[in-house]
Order: structure tokens, then C-alpha cells, then sequence
């Protein structure tokens, strides 16, 4: 029986994301009562409702074969994946994300702070390293205030918010101190957040990069295991301009490019539901399609978003429910997936099982 139906299900289709599954998930098939138990594992966390509609995918696949599912378990074993060569893996952390754009105001740290926190709603150990010396958003999006402690003054505890381990610089300062500081003092001081606070076991650690492509991005490119990175832009072409220029420094530095995340693609008006395209149309895709990576979602351009993020409250927290946080999860998910593709560390470490 096992044999007839394993071809079957690698050729179920990713509900979301479309095309076959293939060795994405690792089945196994028993038979049980009148038909089939399955019991699979993927490489990634995943949204309830993916779960259910690929047990309903598998169902279809199954009774196209004349056979019945009698029972579906889907589980996750998220494993640290393959970094620039010459670097490994950081002790306890699985896999670093770096979430970057060309350019400021397209909504970078906001969607890295909305990722990491649907990753943690799917049930991954998520940490969030804002990168950003100069400008660093993250607490307040985070709702954080006072300064983290330190049980031995050389090493710091992360501060947490909504299950979110987080590490900035605006934790250490007061909100209205800029940071004075050359890049040589800016790249130093982002090597010390990394690597002297006291990290959980996390499967991802997202990186908030400031915009653009320098010393601070280079320092993470050279010195810091990158496993993936996202870039963020707007559809409009003077932000996918930008954008590519970050995605190809990426390139350059051998770390993978996970996709791309249009933010503010369209704005649906809250009375009437009329759609506009404020910032153009199709610049996203047509940047994944040009460079071969794939676009993780479309963002829309939603008032919920802007008020929630501003209240330290984001609107993956604050509105699971709502389009724009089912917009994050589903690019999370992607993002996840399409790391989960890429191969494992060479240098073994234990997986987790969720």
C-alpha cells in the first residue's frame, strides 16, 4: 500500500503557494481502519488553515486513487540551513534572517517586526536583532520600554514582547539620543548586540537592516551566518530601483535571497472598498521575475497597520484575523518554506520538533 500511494502525495500541490509539493514534506502512510493514516513533516512552521487545506489536498489526491484518509498529522522540524562559506551557524540559533530594502520608508522594519511575529504565531522560537544603530524602530513597534538586564555585566537578557525575544539599541539609550557615531562605532556596536545577548534557542533570528547597502550591512554579510534574506520595497519603480541594489549585494556576498515582500501594493478604501494602486502596479513581481526569486506577498497599504505598529501593539498581534496579518502569515509561511528548501548546515546541530 505504502508504495502505490507515496507517489500520490508527492505530487500534492502547496495550497498556497502552488506547484507540487514534492519532498517539501516527508510522508508516511500506514494503513488504518478502512484506508490510509498519514503523517507528514516539513521543514518550516505553517498557518492552521494551510494545514487544513492540505489535508484536504491530500484527501482529494487520495480518493483519485480509490483510497480514503482516515487520519492526517502534519508536524515541523525546523533544522539550521547552509551560510556564506566560511561561517557557521550561531550556537542555539538556528537560522539568522536578514530583512532589508534599498531604501528608507517602504516599511522594512514593520514587516520584518509583522514576520517575526507570525513565524512565532505558527509556533517558531523567533527572535527579532534590530540592526538599525542610527534609527532603531523595533521597541517601539514592539511596545518595550525600560533597559534590559544584565545577570553578569558583560552579557545582556533580551527583552521579550508577544513570546518575541528582541535586542536594539534603543534599549540602551534614552528615545531622543541620536547616535553620534562613525561606521567603524556603528558596526562594532551591532557585533556586540549579536553576539553578547544571551539568545534563547531560537529557529529564526530576524535582522531589521537599515536601509541601503552599507557598512553595517556589509559587516553582517562578512562577519555575521546569514542563512536567507528578504528584501521589502514599494511596487513604485524608484523604490525597486533601490531595492535591486540590495537583493544584488546579497548576490554578491553568496547569501540567498528568500523572496521579495511588496509593501503598500494597493490601498482599498475603508468606505466604499475601491481599489488604487498609489504606488504603481506589478513592480514587486516584476523584480522577482526578473531576478528568479519569488515574491512572498503583496502587503496592502492599511490604515490598521500604521495605527497598531505606532501603539507597539502590531497587526499580526493585534488583528490575527484581520487581511493584512493573514497577508504577513502566509509571507512568513513562504519565506520559511522556501528556506526550508535550501541545504542544511554542514556543521551537525540538533533540529526541534515544534
Amino acid at each position: 500500500m505504502q508504495a502505490s500511494v507515496s507517489p500520490l502525495l508527492e505530487t500534492v500541490v502547496d495550497p498556497w503557494a502552488g506547484g507540487p509539493l514534492g519532498n517539501a514534506v516527508r510522508w508516511e502512510t500506514r494503513a488504518a481502519g478502512r484506508g490510509v493514516a498519514v503523517a507528514g513533516t516539513v521543514g518550516f512552521p505553517f498557518a492552521p488553515a494551510w494545514e487544513a487545506q492540505l489535508r484536504d489536498a491530500v484527501a482529494a489526491a487520495l480518493a483519485g486513487a480509490g483510497q480514503t484518509l482516515e487520519s492526517f498529522e502534519l508536524n515541523t522540524r525546523v533544522a539550521a540551513h547552509q551560510v556564506q562559506p566560511g561561517l557557521a551557524p550561531l550556537p542555539g540559533v538556528r537560522n539568522v534572517v536578514a530583512v532589508a530594502s534599498g531604501k528608507g520608508g517602504v516599511g522594512k522594519s514593520t514587516t520584518a517586526v509583522n514576520l517575526a511575529l507570525a513565524l512565532q504565531r505558527m509556533g517558531a522560537r523567533v527572535g527579532v536583532l534590530d540592526a538599525d544603530i542610527y534609527g532603531p524602530s523595533v521597541p517601539a513597534m514592539l511596545g518595550l520600554s525600560g533597559r534590559p538586564e544584565s545577570p553578569d555585566n558583560k552579557s545582556i537578557e533580551p527583552m521579550r514582547a508577544f513570546g518575541v525575544e528582541a535586542m536594539s539599541i534603543g534599549l540602551l539609550v534614552d528615545t531622543d539620543t541620536p547616535m553620534i557615531w562613525r561606521g567603524p562605532m556603528a558596526t562594532s556596536a551591532l557585533m556586540q548586540l549579536l553576539g553578547d545577548t544571551r539568545w534563547g534557542e531560537l529557529d529564526y533570528l530576524v535582522v531589521d537592516l537599515p536601509p541601503g547597502t552599507g557598512d553595517i550591512q556589509l559587516t553582517l554579510a562578512q562577519k555575521i551566518p546569514v542563512a536567507g534574506a528578504v528584501i521589502v520595497t514599494t511596487p513604485q519603480e524608484i523604490a525597486t530601483l533601490d531595492a535591486r541594489k540590495a537583493l544584488r549585494m546579497f548576490e554578491k556576498v553568496q547569501v540567498p535571497v528568500l523572496g521579495i515582500v511588496e509593501n503598500m501594493a494597493m490601498h482599498v478604501c475603508s468606505r466604499c472598498g475601491h481599489v488604487e494602486h498609489l504606488f504603481g502596479q506589478g513592480g514587486g513581481q516584476a523584480m522577482a521575475a526578473a531576478y528568479g526569486v519569488p515574491l512572498l506577498g503583496s502587503l496592502p497599504l492599511d490604515l490598521r497597520i500604521r495605527e497598531q505598529g505606532d501603539a507597539g501593539t502590531p497587526v499580526v498581534v493585534a488583528a490575527p484575523d484581520s487581511e493584512p496579518a493573514q497577508a504577513y502569515l502566509r509571507a512568513a509561511q513562504a519565506m520559511a518554506a522556501r528556506l526550508a528548501a535550501r541545504p542544511r548546515a554542514s556543521i551537525p546541530l540538533a533540529t526541534r520538533t515544534l
